[in-house]
This record gives C-alpha cells, sequence and structure tokens, in this order.
C-alpha cells in the first residue's frame, strides 16, 4: 500500500497503514509544488536579509539576536544538537514512524520553507525502515515537541541513534546501510522539522486507533456480563434511549441488545429481579458518554494531523514569514487529558463487573468463580489486578494541560504538557485493555459455571474466541498466561472480528 501524502487528508487509517502495516509514502504533486513556492520565500527573505524569527535570527529568547548569512547553516545545526535532549526511554518504533510521517504531511502543506530534498529525506527514512531513537520525556508541548522532533532529525544529519532491520545503531551507519545520504540543514529548515506538535499527535493517534477499538471491546465485554448474570435487557429497548439521544447512549444500547440477540441466558424485567446493578444498567450511559469523548477527541487529532503547526509560517501569497503560535499544543494537551478520561471510564465500570462475577453475595455463583474453593483460590487475585490497573488510571487521569512551567527565560511563559498528556492517554488505554481482557475471561467462567442455556448472536462468537485461548478453570493454574491469551484476541483483532463476522449488520 503506499500513501500519498498531500498534507490535507491525512487520515488515522493512513497512520495505522504506515505505522503498522508497513505502507510506504509519496508526495503529491501538488504538495511537492507547495514546497518549492515556500522555499522560494525563504530564499528571498535571506537575499533580502530581512528580520525573521528562527530564519535570520536566533531561538527562544534569542529571538532578538540577528544572525550573519554564512552563519545560517550552523545556526539551524546548532538548533537540533542543543535540542536534542530527551529523557526515559525510546518512544515505540511505530510512535517514531508516525513522528516522521506526521512532520512530512505537515511540511507538504507548503508552509515551512524547507528544500524538497530536506522532505525527500524524511520520506526516503520512512520508506526504507530508518526509525530514528526518540526519547519519549523532554517535551513541554509549547514551541512545539521541541526534544522529540530534535532527536528525529539527528539521524537525518547523520547523527544521533536510530534504528535499521531490528538493530539499534548510529544514526550515520543507519542511513548508510539504508542508502540514504545525510544533509545539511540550511536556513529555516531545522526550526521548520522541530516546532510543531508531531510527537504527543503521533503518540495520541496511535491511542486513539487502539481506543476506537476497545469502546467496541467493551460493549462485547458487557454483553457476556450480561450473559453471566442473568442481565434484565428492558433497559436496552431503544425507546429507553431515544428519550435521552446522546449518540454513544443510543448505539451503546443497540450494540449490546444485538449482541444479545437471541440469547437464552438474559431475562425481563420482573423475571429473576426488577433490575441490576449500575455497572450493568447503566452500561449504555457509561459507555456511550465515553464514546462521545473519543468521537470529539479523534475529530480534533485528524484536524491537528492536517494543520501548519510551524513558527515562522511562510505566507507564499505575500512572501513572508509570520511569527505567531501554532506549535502550542494546548489544543491536544485538552483533548489528550479528555481521552484518558473517557478511556479510565470504561475501565472503572468493567472492573465493578467483574467484581460482581467474583463476589458470592452478589453473583450467586461459587466464591470467585471456582468449584472447590479453598484450596482453590480460582480469580480472587484477578479482580486485585483490575482493581491496582483502574486506580492506577485515576492517578494518570489527573489532567497535564492544567500545569505550566514557563522557559526561555519567561519568553515561553506559557506551555501546554501536551505531550504528557498524550503519553499518560496511552498508558491508561494499555491498562484499560488489560482490564478487558479479564472481564471476559471472568464472564465466560461464570457462564461456564452458571449454566449456558444459549449464547446470543454476538455473544456466542465472543465467548467460542475466549474459550479458544483460555479453557474454563477447573483447578488453579498461572492466569496470568490466559490474561495475556485474551489481551491477545482483542490486540490481534480476533475477537471482533469473530464477532463482526457473526452478528451480522452489527454496526460498532
Amino acid at each position: 500500500m503506499k500513501v500519498i501524502i498531500t498534507g490535507k487528508d491525512l487520515t488515522l487509517e493512513q497512520v495505522r497503514a504506515v505505522a503498522r502495516e508497513g505502507a510506504t509514502v509519496e508526495l503529491s504533486a501538488e504538495a511537492k509544488e507547495n514546497i518549492a513556492r515556500s522555499r522560494k520565500v525563504v530564499d528571498d527573505i535571506i537575499e533580502q536579509k530581512k528580520v525573521v524569527y528562527g530564519v535570520t535570527t536566533g531561538f527562544g529568547s534569542f529571538c532578538n539576536t540577528v544572525i550573519a548569512t554564512e552563519e545560517s547553516k550552523l545556526l539551524q545545526k546548532n538548533l537540533i544538537v542543543t535540542h536534542a535532549v530527551g529523557a526515559g526511554d525510546p518512544f515505540p518504533s511505530e510512535v517514531s514512524k508516525t513522528i516522521m510521517l506526521l512532520r512530512v504531511n505537515n511540511l507538504a502543506k507548503g508552509f515551512s520553507g524547507v528544500r524538497m530534498e530536506t522532505v525527500e529525506t524524511l520520506i526516503a527514512m520512512i520508506n526504507k525502515g530508518v526509525i530514528p531513537v526518540i526519547p519519549e520525556k523532554g517535551s513541554l508541548g509549547a514551541s512545539g515537541d521541541l526534544a522529540p522532533l530534535s532527536h528525529m532529525v539527528l539521524p537525518m544529519l547523520g547523527l544521533g541513534i536510530a534504528e535499521y532491520n531490528g538493530e539499534v545503531m548510529s544514526g550515520e551507519d543507519a542511513m548508510k546501510k539504508a542508502g540514504i545520504t545525510p544533509i545539511e540543514l540550511t536556513e529555516k529548515e531545522g526550526l521548520a522539522l522541530i516546532n510543531g506538535t508531531q510527537a504527543m499527535n503521533a503518540v495520541g493517534a496511535l491511542t486513539m486507533i487502539d481506543a476506537l477499538e476497545l469502546v467496541k471491546v467493551a460493549d462485547v465485554a458487557a454483553a457476556l456480563s450480561f450473559e453471566a448474570q442473568n442481565g434484565v435487557t428492558d433497559a436496552l429497548q431503544p425507546r429507553m434511549h431515544t428519550v435521552r439521544p446522546h449518540q454513544g447512549q443510543m448505539d451503546s444500547a443497540a450494540i449490546i441488545n444485538h449482541l444479545l440477540e437471541g440469547s437464552k441466558n438474559t431475562t425481563k424485567q420482573g423475571e429473576i429481579k426488577v433490575q441490576d446493578a449500575y455497572s450493568l444498567r447503566c452500561a449504555p450511559q457509561i459507555h456511550g458518554a465515553s464514546k462521545d469523548a473519543i468521537n470529539y477527541v479523534k475529530e480534533q487529532i485528524e484536524i491537528e494531523m492536517n494543520s501548519v503547526t510551524d513558527n515562522p509560517i511562510i505566507f507564499a501569497d505575500t512572501m513572508e514569514g509570520i511569527s505567531g503560535g501554532n506549535f502550542h499544543g494546548q489544543p491536544m494537551a485538552l483533548s489528550f487529558d479528555f481521552l484518558g478520561i473517557a478511556l479510565s471510564e470504561i475501565a472503572n465500570v468493567s472492573e465493578r463487573r467483574l467484581e460482581r462475577l467474583v463476589n458470592p453475595a452478589l453473583s450467586g455463583l461459587p466464591a470467585f468463580l471456582v468449584e472447590n474453593g479453598g484450596l482453590n483460590s480460582g480469580f480472587m487475585i484477578v479482580q486485585y489486578s483490575a482493581a491496582a490497573l483502574v486506580s492506577e488510571n485515576k492517578v494518570l487521569a489527573h489532567p497535564a494541560s492544567v500545569d505550566s512551567i514557563p522557559s526561555s527565560a519567561n519568553q515561553e511563559d506559557h506551555v501546554s504538557m501536551g505531550t504528557i498528556a498524550a503519553r499518560k492517554a496511552n498508558n491508561i488505554m494499555k491498562n484499560v485493555r488489560r482490564v478487558l481482557a479479564m472481564e471476559l475471561m471472568c464472564a465466560c467462567q461464570a457462564i461456564d459455571l452458571r449454566g449456558d442455556k444459549g449464547l446470543g448472536l454476538g455473544t456466542k462468537p465472543a465467548y467460542e474466541t475466549i474459550r479458544k485461548v483460555c479453557p474454563k478453570l477447573e483447578d488453579d493454574r498461572p492466569l496470568y498466561e490466559d490474561i495475556n491469551n485474551c489481551e491477545n484476541t482483542i490486540i490481534s483483532g480476533d475477537l471482533l472480528s469473530a464477532v463482526e463476522g457473526k452478528a451480522g449488520e452489527i454496526k460498532f
């Protein structure tokens, strides 16, 4: 697959294709024209000796220091090597690759003033698998993701560290082995490559791709818990939700109802009980609210992926370079904090359903879902682990965007912390996925213990998928392997594929 970069219509599906499926990248003809046009403006600025931030001046609080023309190339190199001060573990390769992709898309819009060969070098690195090693920490999320993006640029110059063919080596060696010639930056290019929100948005975009799948899995898990607890399906009737028409709520109610279609395990109001606890009865409302929040953040990510986040911005129509603040990550910082909160709630309610399954006082089933309890502990500590992950998420969900620390001698006196928000959302997402895997496993065990009278249209293939990798627990065994297997059915997409394949026209 080949992704054509225009600068204006990159999608999450294309991000997934490049980051995870090996799709290659190519500039559109229009993008090439836009890049060339903006570069001419920079050349004219240099020739006319105009004072433009970052082109003929220093950076940050050095914005009033004019740089001589003969030193302009050294200025751009110095910018990169001094700003590459990241900390912590490296980003996963898929994140680093996405950072490069998003930066190419930004440059392709034609407001950055870079040379064509600079953009083509970045594209060659994507296509040939030269992945810069980028530390995940060190960005304030304003003035762009300066530290992470500087680490991205280092291998372009034959510096830094990169991964090539699964091996970490010097940037110089990686470029040489891939047959890519390192470049020398010219006026504006260093700044054009690092002044932007691509690190936070890369983490956020990949987290969003997974989050969109997890909210579907959450509905499947809730449906299996309905089966396991003889859930009352009256609360899922469409008319209950059209009178409060939040889209996510209506969608989740319809999906869970469809998954349960034909079930002989669920009940009607008054047959066994009048109503269920909130974690079942309010699942559409809880899941739906998170869906609506996640869909809002998705829109913000897609806007940001196709936006200009440089400074200064080069306007070819008026031949100007104007300094502004499009690098400021506040729109995404708030969005990624919101994403983390929305995902946290999915795990919160999942853990409560899990607790009801393992608690004999609430479930009417053998304690901790195992026969011969006492000798066997069953799923007792599974709930502990889920509770720990949920509690950790509550800490991680504290917003990063409410914090700010002045930088660059107080020239940059408000920053977004958006990259921290994105990384937190990603950690929350991973915890949510683990908790949902635990609920899936426990719900299937509860169905076996209660006695399956006949599963629903969508819950049957979900149950069968879990049982392929996680057999019924008869006696205690190491359950982390079962949890891993259940989680892998989520990561691989096997669970949703099985459900969608058997449940007909279900629209998650």
